[in-house]
């Protein structure tokens, strides 16, 4: 358990051993989130990942991605019409 003392302006010092579980640093930001009656601090970019993760969930199922080489196939051919879109219009 760790413990920080609120300032007046109601700010806190997060400790070294609690900004290393959740992976922030200088500049960071964090979220709260109230779960059950709690209050939880997270890494915002953490919780950001997680929600474009749930978005995207079974999209690349949907659009007949199995693997990587699926991607990479697609990320080349994605390329080369954008190249040939562009030579077009040279």
């Amino acid at each position: 358990m760790e413990l920080a003392k609120i300032t007046l302006r109601g700010q806190i010092t997060i400790p070294v051993e609690i900004r290393k579980k959740l992976g922030v640093k200088d500049g960071d930001k964090v979220i709260f989130l109230e779960e059950n009656g709690r209050i939880i601090m997270e890494n915002s970019v953490r919780i950001a990942l997680k929600d474009v993760q749930d978005a995207f969930q079974g999209e690349a199922e949907r659009i007949g991605l199995k693997d990587e080489r699926d991607v990479v196939t697609m990320v080349k051919k994605i390329r080369n019409e954008k190249r040939a879109a562009n030579a077009g219009h040279a």
